[in-house]
């Protein structure tokens, strides 16, 4: 084909690309995607800078919960962020993909105008009229082919922009993985050594133990916790007036809410929360504990009274905090999740990988979650509040 009839086709191929949409001119999705990631990273790197106070601080406790939360809560977002950059990047693989035929033959026609002089391709053997006609196509197609190739390495950058992202990401996580756990590790110290946690009532072990034997079910079990006697009772503090403003006591992906079957069919009165291994668990209300310790095939199960009347339920944990009576504050650790971190060589990697796959990828412990008063059973969904790394799992 002639380079003037090349010209003409890159004009139609041209007129069919798709037009820019309205926010070309602004940041890319990807790179919004990559400043959320950055940010979530920095809140990463300041919390694992934490650790170093929280092991003299004078509440360990306090510190060092605060240094796992932060983490957690930086990993969440970083995940999301990580998630809607790769998301991207699919998108716009995708598209090259669906438009590879007519992009090679753009490409061909913008090398064709690179490799032959500008005044070769103004003649035409029809004569001074049609070199004339040609002069001004190749004005038109020339800006056109042009924006169209800053189109492409526009799209270009962006997954550049996303690998790097990934990439970084990756030695970033494997290098703080080591930190968390260690703070995790003295969590577990302090919490054991602590000896200022106020107590409301006295334990009752063979009381519990023999309720604990003759329970058939969770539901059981939690009635029985109720008709026991206290000499002071839970904390209180104006635990109805919190209603929709509680804070999630893990950060996860709520897997099944209130009353959902499972696949199974069976349905259970309130949340199924998929957490990352080692996850901390927190209380979201000061509370006093009436119950730790396992229980039927929940694995460890945390019973708190946040207000008379009122029992939270936490089971499916690896470890459980405290003792029964003592009283916890607001955002004080319950427990921790079980299951275990790929090591470091390979966790920034596979978390990266996780995130791009979306859903619960890499959740792998589940945290079951209860709220009752009374012999009722009420919606978690009435009382806590969900945000934007904390979310319902989309069917």
């Amino acid at each position: 084909m002639s380079l003037f009839r090349s010209l003409i086709a890159a004009c139609g191929l041209l007129m069919a690309a798709p037009a820019p949409g309205p926010g070309v001119a602004a940041a890319t999705p990807a790179n919004q995607a990559v400043a959320e990631a950055q940010d979530a990273a920095a809140q990463l790197r300041a919390a694992v800078g934490k650790l170093a106070d929280a092991v003299t601080a004078d509440d360990q406790v306090t510190a060092l919960t605060e240094v796992i939360r932060g983490y957690e809560q930086g990993l969440a977002s970083l995940r999301d962020g990580l998630r809607q950059a790769s998301t991207r990047e699919a998108e716009l693989r995708s598209r090259f993909q669906a438009e590879r035929g007519r992009l090679s033959r753009v490409l061909g026609a913008m090398t064709a105008l690179q490799q032959a002089p500008e005044t070769a391709m103004l003649l035409h053997p029809g004569g001074a009229l049609a070199t004339a006609q040609s002069g001004m196509i190749l004005s038109d197609v020339t800006p056109g082919l042009r924006a169209e190739a800053e189109r492409l390495q526009k799209d270009l950058d962006e997954i550049a922009t996303v690998r790097e992202l990934q990439a970084g990401a990756a030695d970033m996580l494997g290098n703080g993985l080591a930190s968390v756990q260690e703070a995790r590790r003295l969590l577990t110290s302090a919490v054991t050594d602590r000896s200022t946690m106020p107590v409301r009532y006295g334990e009752a072990p063979e009381e519990l133990q023999d309720l604990r034997d003759a329970a058939q079910s969770l539901e059981e079990f939690a009635a029985g916790i109720e008709r026991m006697e206290t000499d002071i009772g839970a904390p209180m503090d104006d635990f109805e007036g919190a209603q929709g403003s509680l804070r999630l006591p893990v950060v996860g992906t709520i897997m099944r809410p209130y009353d959902q079957p499972d696949a199974a069919g069976v349905r259970r009165p309130g949340w199924v929360i998929a957490t990352a291994p080692a996850a901390l668990v927190t209380t979201p209300w000061p509370a006093t504990i009436r119950y730790r310790g396992p229980l039927l095939d929940y694995g460890n199960v945390m019973i708190v009274e946040p207000a008379r009347g009122y029992l939270l339920i936490f089971a499916g944990m690896s470890q459980v905090f405290g003792e029964v009576g003592d009283v916890l504050g607001a955002g004080e650790p319950v427990g921790l999740m079980g299951g275990s971190e790929a090591p470091a060589q390979e966790f920034g990697a596979q978390f990266v990988a996780d995130a791009a796959r979306g859903g619960d990828a890499g959740q792998t412990e589940t945290l079951y979650l209860e709220l009752r008063k009374d012999k009722e059973t009420l919606d978690p969904a009435d009382w806590f509040v969900l945000n934007p790394v904390v979310d319902p799992q989309e069917d």
